[in-house]
């Protein structure tokens, strides 16, 4: 009989030991669900709810559709430029019919006036969207991926480029299996009246032809081409200039004006020139140096 009761005893322990450890783990997971999510949480929350602009493509439509003479929109472009431009909306930088997903150049501007109130000047403030004001343009409204930059500026052959530019010119050199030479950089500021302003940015280069053969020349145009180089064979003929290869890096953010619009019309099939006559060059599928690297 004091088994018995012994025994009853030690399960009435048992049972009353496991409710009061239940008590315990509702209590703390109670609390949890009642404790609000740390900053870092609600931050990375909020982040997973806004739109996302791809870089790539914004900056890509702000080069090509202020060339256009509809409003063809960029194909993939859209929902990206429509996110910036509802951002430039919100701070009275651009009217509500200009909401529309065309980078044209009412959208260029306002860009350009947004990036002159955060205080930059020059290349800076040239409308086309660069990865810090992107992303100070976006806070509370977008995220940004597929970032792009043009890196350091750098030397080479005498002249100034970026590391973005050193990089196209050496895989356009493995390509070709030849070194390449530069007649003129970029950074250059009325370097070359006869530049018409594109060297005064980043991304543009001309490449010295001297001895090449007009095969070797269209193969150099060619191979800078699919690195992502808007490039032309230009002839004394078309100004007053000697044989060259003129190139623009496209989506290059620090493009001038003038070597936007180069890089607007290589892709409508236009040849860079101010006669905006039909491309001359070697026809292959356009693409960014970031699309080349993807696929190589």
């Amino acid at each position: 009989m004091a088994s018995a009761i012994k025994t009853r005893t030690t399960a009435t322990r048992l049972l009353a030991a496991v409710a009061v450890l239940s008590g315990l783990v509702m209590s703390v997971s109670q609390a949890h669900a009642a404790t609000p999510p740390s900053h870092t949480e609600a931050s990375a929350a909020t982040a997973a709810t806004l739109p996302v602009v791809d870089m790539e493509a914004t900056v890509k439509a702000a080069q090509i559709d202020p060339r256009r003479a509809d409003s063809t929109l960029t194909p993939g472009a859209k929902d990206s430029v429509l996110a910036v431009e509802r951002a430039l909306q919100a701070r009275g930088l651009l009217d509500a019919r200009w909401v529309d997903g065309y980078f044209g150049t009412t959208t260029i501007t306002a860009y350009s006036a947004f990036q002159r109130s955060l205080g930059y000047t020059g290349l800076d403030a040239n409308g086309l969207p660069g990865a810090t004001s992107l992303a100070t343009l976006g806070q509370g409204r977008f995220t940004v991926s597929h970032k792009i930059g043009p890196g350091a500026k750098l030397q080479r052959n005498g002249y100034t480029v970026n590391t973005r530019t050193q990089e196209m010119l050496t895989e356009a050199e493995r390509l070709l299996g030849f070194k390449l030479t530069l007649s003129q950089g970029s950074y250059n500021p009325g370097g070359d009246p006869t530049s018409a302003g594109t060297h005064d940015g980043g991304g543009v280069v001309d490449i010295s032809v001297d001895g090449m053969s007009s095969s070797t020349r269209t193969s150099v145009a060619k191979a800078l081409r699919q690195v992502g180089f808007a490039a032309w064979v230009r002839n004394p003929n078309q100004g007053d200039w000697p044989w060259h290869i003129h190139a623009a890096a496209i989506s290059d953010t620090d493009l001038s004006t003038q070597a936007q619009h180069q890089t607007g019309d290589y892709y409508l099939g236009l040849n860079g020139l101010a006669n905006q006559a039909a491309d001359d060059g070697p026809r292959i599928p356009i693409q960014t140096w970031e699309e080349y690297q993807r696929t190589h």
